[in-house]
């Protein structure tokens, strides 16, 4: 019977143990966590905040009974493992509510401890009532604060997609926000042109927006900007990124990649066979280039759980690479993304061609539809696609999505015009915007007008 160690509790760490036990009947597997809550919708945090979504519980996936009663898989939450001996095959977990510590061992351990908010080292922050959203309770603590104190204004530092949704979901509740951010556009993944499309709905919105700006100083409810500017916020919320949580494998001898995270094989194992990393904190492979990649969302983490109960029970099932395919909603805007933008692929040294179509989500005449911006990059001697961004306010993700398997299916961009998607005039059109980018290329490479 194989003694299998989970060290992780929310998306990565539950889905992996669930999926072991459907393989596995007779394994016996433990999982520790350091926090109160296990298997919640982090991503859906945001929007429990704003008021969207009106059932705090309701991401609440599972709990330590559920999880025993069910799947016979034992949970234990607030306890946080120490450390890992390799050598003896165990590792030390310390209880944290009565401080006990306790060896436990394991016949292969999975690392899935995601990561931590990165704060600044602000000058005067400790004076400003500031806030980071990785955790159930992180949320609880946004929510209390402003149903106790009421506040009127808000700053967002950083505009990536925990800002960006922060900023839509504050902005809901009524407040006055304000983003600061330290690039010259927000959401930096995004190509430019996408992403001044971004900047546009948020100002629409009220939300204003400080590019090209760090806080550098903080001073109760005043903050000082990089730019000399002053701003006035009730409290303060920091997205300025993500660091994967690699202290327990660093110190366990596990080579961390170049991305940060623990660098694990198609199978998701470490260096050492008997221990596998996923989610944040694991590094893997780019499936355009093949290089090192990170991609910190809940898909790639419930695929790697996936890959890695597989192997451990005896199915191997090889990892394909990253796209990081992902979607924001923007106020009335979704855009979404997957593959390489135009900033790696020029980092990169790739050779690459872009189609831009500007079109409708569905039938122009039908009442209900949305001018879309779709943008895919490919290389113009193999035709394949590298990458793309849509945005809209309908379609979006379909388009992407799309576009993410006919990445993964190897289709060349021309190969697009010859997909038969679905048509009525509420969701498309005769001819899809798909299909519109593979004609598109077919007529910019003839040197004719598309």
């Amino acid at each position: 019977m194989k003694k299998i160690v989970v060290v992780g509790a929310v998306g990565g760490g539950a889905t992996v143990a669930g999926q072991i036990r459907f393989y596995d009947k007779d394994a016996k597997i433990t999982v520790f966590d350091r926090d109160s809550t296990m298997s919640y919708a982090a991503c859906g945090t945001p929007y429990v905040i704003g008021g969207v979504i009106e059932d705090t519980e309701s991401l609440l996936m599972a709990d330590p009974e559920q999880f025993k009663e069910k799947r016979n898989i034992d949970v234990w939450l607030e306890h946080e493992v120490m450390e890992i001996n390799r050598a003896e095959k165990s590792v030390l977990v310390k209880n944290l509510k009565t401080g006990e510590c306790f060896h436990e061992p394991y016949d292969f351990l999975i690392l899935s401890p995601g990561g931590s908010a990165m704060v600044p080292a602000l000058d005067g922050l400790a004076s400003t009532d500031h806030f980071v959203l990785r955790s159930f309770g992180d949320m609880e603590r946004i929510m209390s604060y402003i149903e106790q104190t009421q506040p009127s204004s808000c700053a967002v530092s950083g505009a990536g997609f925990i800002g960006i949704e922060m900023a839509e979901n504050l902005k809901n509740l009524g407040l006055h926000v304000q983003m600061v951010h330290k690039s010259s556009h927000v959401m930096s993944i995004l190509d430019p042109d996408i992403s001044n499309q971004v900047l546009a709905e948020l100002k629409s919105n009220g939300v204003v927006v400080h590019t090209n700006s760090v806080i550098t100083k903080a001073d109760q409810k005043e903050l000082l900007l990089s730019t000399g500017q002053k701003l006035h916020a009730d409290f303060l919320i920091l997205s300025t990124g993500l660091k994967p949580n690699t202290e327990l494998a660093e110190k366990a001898g596990l080579p961390i990649g170049e991305t940060g995270g623990i660098i694990t094989n198609e199978f998701m194992q470490t260096a050492d066979p008997s221990i596998y990393a996923l989610g944040d904190a694991s590094e893997n492979t780019d499936f355009v280039t093949g290089g090192a990649k990170r991609v910190p969302l809940a898909s790639p983490a419930h695929r790697q759980a996936f890959i890695a109960a597989q192997h451990l029970t005896g199915h191997a099932i090889p990892k394909t690479g990253l796209l990081g395919t992902s979607i924001v909603k923007v106020f009335a805007l979704d855009v979404a993304m997957t593959g390489l933008n135009e900033r790696s692929l020029i980092e990169k040294g790739l050779l690459y061609e872009t189609v831009l179509l500007k079109g409708n989500s569905n039938a122009g005449y039908y009442p209900d539809h949305s001018e879309i911006t779709l943008k895919v990059h490919f290389n113009p001697e193999t035709r394949k696609i590298l990458g793309a961004q849509c945005i809209g306010s309908k379609g979006v993700d379909k388009r992407i999505d799309v576009l993410a398997t006919a990445m993964y299916a190897g289709l060349a961009i021309e190969d697009l015009q010859a997909l038969e998607l679905c048509y009525a005039p509420p969701y498309s059109s005769p001819k899809d915007p798909i299909n519109m980018v593979g004609y598109k290329a077919i007529s910019n490479q003839k040197g004719t007008n598309a």
